[in-house]
């Protein structure tokens, strides 16, 4: 079976920051905090969230809350109601968005009922984060993020992007594609090859790629190629290396894709990111 994440996953910096466990009671206002997102953890009680639509909804049921990009907002308890949170930043390696969470809803709501194969870890999780053991930051963290990859799977079981990556990797035909380009980014790939890969016509998998993921497998590798330079060149890998590393035979080359990409060289890009 075709490992449709570990490619992707390998060329960003998942992170998580758990800031909060414990006893929740009143109002929580959460700033947007830039290239981040935030998952929250409802254990028990009842918990309202404001939505961007100016509506509050309850969730009273242990839930998951996950805001995929930097989003202000705002939960708030009632004082009868006890209440129990787990709270995190999330961190998916570029502050520019990363191409797994375009398109998901924001806020992403599911029940942990809707997560049965995911009961032992949460059951960990839970644990960890309010017993307050040795080593509670880091072990909370960590299962946070393993927390986000089946986070990520139920994402592809259940259709929760409407397009963009994470929904052609839910197309079992795709899937085969984008493994491999992910998985190499500086191949010489071209319509036939990734056709190939999918075992359709060169036609109808252009026409159904643009229909599922919203791009031309052209724009989507220069787009992906992107994405994976920016993580390198946050690790400080020279720019031809980078430019070599993604499938340019030269820095001039690769710096105007780049900019049309993201209208910044890759040096206004960086030093934007050191900013």
């Amino acid at each position: 079976m075709t490992d449709r994440l570990s490619a992707l996953l390998s060329h960003f910096e998942l992170r998580t920051r758990v800031f909060f466990s414990g006893a929740h009671c009143g109002v929580a206002a959460f700033p947007v905090e830039p290239g981040s997102g935030h998952l929250h953890l409802l254990r028990r009680g009842r918990l309202e969230v404001l939505l961007a639509d100016g509506r509050w909804q309850v969730l009273d049921e242990p839930t998951l809350l996950f805001y995929p990009a930097a989003t202000a907002h705002r939960l708030q308890t009632r004082e009868r109601d006890t209440v129990e949170l787990v709270c995190a930043v999330v961190d998916f390696g570029l502050r520019d968005g990363n191409p797994l969470l375009t398109r998901l809803p924001s806020p992403l709501i599911v029940p942990l009922r809707e997560l049965p194969q995911q009961g032992r870890l949460l059951d960990l999780l839970f644990e960890e984060a309010f017993a307050g053991q040795c080593g509670q930051a880091a072990a909370v963290n960590r299962l946070m993020e393993v927390l986000l990859i089946h986070l990520l799977r139920h994402g592809m079981r259940s259709g929760l992007a409407s397009a963009g990556t994470l929904a052609g990797l839910a197309d079992a035909r795709l899937a085969k594609a984008l493994a491999a380009l992910h998985g190499a980014p500086a191949e010489a790939w071209t319509l036939p090859r990734l056709a190939a890969a999918a075992g359709m016509s060169r036609a109808r998998f252009a026409a159904h790629f643009h229909a599922v993921i919203g791009l031309t497998p052209g724009d989507y590798l220069a787009q992906w190629r992107v994405s994976v330079a920016q993580t390198l060149l946050r690790r400080g890998r020279p720019l031809g290396v980078v430019a070599q590393a993604v499938g340019y035979r030269s820095s001039a080359a690769f710096a105007r894709v780049f900019a049309r990409q993201l209208g910044l060289s890759p040096r206004q890009w960086l030093r934007q990111q050191a900013a």
